[in-house]
């Protein structure tokens, strides 16, 4: 409930105060702050939070004896973003009027009840539930909710009674006994908890969840060996129930004991009767451990295939599929995955949306677009797939087609987003100097920086494409040193700097900065990497220099600039 927001311990020591002094209103202002307060109701209905505020503050103003408009403005201010101790305490007291001349509105005074337990005035929630169990002596919610305000105040006694009433009107149940079990717990009562849950395993002992409840109970007071006990009773009276699994696979994970962990969730994915959602929730979990491990068997894949087996029309499962395999960094099996997702439901724009940034990651720029423009169709407005489809052109050497990209999206974007404005005009400065136009680049950065100067992606390309031009290093050195600032663990920023710097001729600095740049990224690229050799190779170590341009060669292989560095053991202007 949206209450657990308002949680302010401070309020607890602060009274309620409410004025009877009612002012006399007219039958004519009554019948208006009705109607207001109905229109009210309408906006709320539509979802229009804050025109029901501000009309049912207005039906207040015109009418303030009326307690349910009074209820219904304390509670809208307690739901105000920011509301101050003030408001808080207006609210609540706005609320009680109603709830106390209306004692029978069960509604209100649950709510009522809930906002004064949040705010940590549990006294008060509790007095109100009191008087909500004597009107209604067989309505079992509020009975749980009155021994629920017991324990929060510390009658811990009068708790355990009223969930011992409970359970003679609805029975036993893991629910009432676990709750009952927290309040012998409070008062250090071991043998109390105990004997709760053998008097709830009495009534079934057969019971998979009662075994699992008393398990719990045993381990929580170190008595693990015996935990393990009922934990197999458990699987053994319901050898189906794939919750005996997950409940023994968390006691295995809380020992230590990884093999066994292990098994049990494999047991739980295979059960037939364990809800899809439940298995999700546990595969995602048993993902991410074996991903902390660095595990590179085959047991993830195992499991995914045995979930598909049973249920294989399901796309969120070969969507999760499709996320653990781009973690593996499989890229072709995390887009085959997502396509048979799609297969299913064509109509998920996200999941079109992940399918590009898959395929990107693949450097499959042309499954990459066509993945783009599919989300587009179903998401026209979603400017964030423009700044892929653009850079995927420029990757395929499409320049034409980038430049329309850039375009289009600039035609469709809010004049005020400088960033992202500043990043599409930039975006087109670099397909232009890859197309040797150099009036257009030098224009188009210009421009980018000029509508939002802090364009530090734009700054680093900017510099790049002057140090490879040997124009103006000195600006470029600036533009380099503001985006390094800004980001100093961006490898690519990083390879930009030492790149001037190299252009300059100042060795040193270049193969401080190149050094750096390379020990920040995972995996360094080809471009990278023959910087690095050409700056070894004027730092006069030519023997390392060849061994960084055979690393590049071993990633671009086709670069006949890098084959004859390499070859004739020489540097070789780019």
């Amino acid at each position: 409930m949206r209450m657990v927001v308002l949680l302010l311990v401070m309020l607890t020591a602060l009274p309620l105060v409410w004025s009877r002094n009612e002012p006399a209103v007219s039958d004519a202002m009554k019948r208006k702050a009705e109607y207001v307060f109905m229109e009210a109701e309408n906006q709320k209905q539509q979802g229009n939070t804050g025109a029901f505020y501000e009309l049912t503050r207005y039906a207040h103003e015109l009418d303030p004896t009326n307690t349910t408009v009074s209820f219904y403005l304390g509670y809208g201010k307690l739901m105000l973003q920011d509301a101050t101790k003030a408001q808080l305490m207006e609210g609540l007291n706005l609320m009680r009027t109603h709830v106390d001349a209306h004692p029978g509105d069960t509604y209100e005074s649950m709510v009522y009840s809930d906002a004064n337990m949040a705010l940590g005035r549990a006294r008060e929630g509790l007095r109100v539930m009191k008087i909500l169990a004597e009107q209604n002596p067989n309505n079992t919610e509020i009975k749980l909710r009155l021994a629920d305000g017991y324990m929060r105040v510390g009658e811990h006694q009068k708790a355990i009674s009223a969930y011992d009433t409970l359970q003679m009107m609805e029975g036993r149940s893991v629910m009432l006994s676990a709750r009952k079990v927290m309040a012998y717990q409070s008062m250090n009562d071991t043998l109390g908890a105990l004997g709760e849950m053998r008097s709830l395993l009495a009534t079934a002992p057969r019971n998979a969840e009662y075994n699992i409840a008393m398990a719990n109970m045993l381990h929580l007071f170190g008595e693990s060996d015996s935990a393990l006990v009922y934990l197999n009773k458990a699987q053994e009276f319901e050898p189906e129930n794939g919750n005996t699994y997950l409940a023994k696979a968390e006691y295995y994970n809380e020992m230590g004991d990884s093999a066994n962990y292990d098994q049990q969730i494999y047991q739980a994915l295979i059960s037939k009767d364990l809800e899809l959602d439940s298995k999700m929730q546990v595969l995602m979990g048993y993902i991410r451990n074996q991903l902390m491990a660095k595990d590179s068997t085959e047991r993830v894949q195992n499991l995914f295939q045995v979930l598909l087996e049973q249920h294989p029309h399901e796309s969120p499962i070969r969507t999760l599929y499709s996320e653990y395999l781009v973690a593996k960094r499989d890229y072709k099996g995390a887009a085959e995955q997502l396509g048979y997702a799609l297969d299913i439901d064509a109509t998920d724009a996200d999941s079109w949306h992940r399918l590009m940034l898959i395929n990107i990651m693949d450097e499959n720029y042309p499954k990459a677009i066509e993945a783009a423009e599919r989300a587009l169709e179903l998401n026209p407005d979603s400017l964030d797939l423009y700044r892929y489809i653009a850079p995927a052109y420029y990757q395929m050497k499409e320049y034409d087609r980038a430049l329309e990209t850039y375009d289009r999206a600039l035609a469709i974007i809010d004049s005020t987003d400088v960033e992202m404005y500043s990043d599409f005009v930039g975006g087109k400065g670099d397909v232009y100097s890859a197309m040797d136009d150099s009036v257009h680049a030098v224009e188009s950065y210009e421009l980018a920086l000029k509508i939002y100067p802090g364009n530090t992606s734009i700054l680093n390309n900017y510099a790049y494409y002057l140090a490879q031009n040997n124009r103006d290093l000195n600006k470029a050195e600036r533009m380099s040193a503001i985006s390094v600032k800004a980001s100093p663990s961006s490898a690519t920023f990083l390879d930009t700097y030492a790149w001037v710097f190299f252009k300059k001729k100042d060795y040193k600095m270049a193969l401080f900065y190149i050094e750096s740049a390379v020990s920040k990224s995972e995996t360094p690229s080809a471009e990278v990497l023959e910087h690095y050799g050409d700056i070894l190779f004027f730092n006069d170590e030519p023997e390392k220099a060849v061994e960084q341009w055979q690393k590049a060669l071993e990633l671009d292989g086709e670069n006949e600039r890098l084959m004859r560095k390499f070859n004739d053991k020489t540097y070789y202007e780019e």
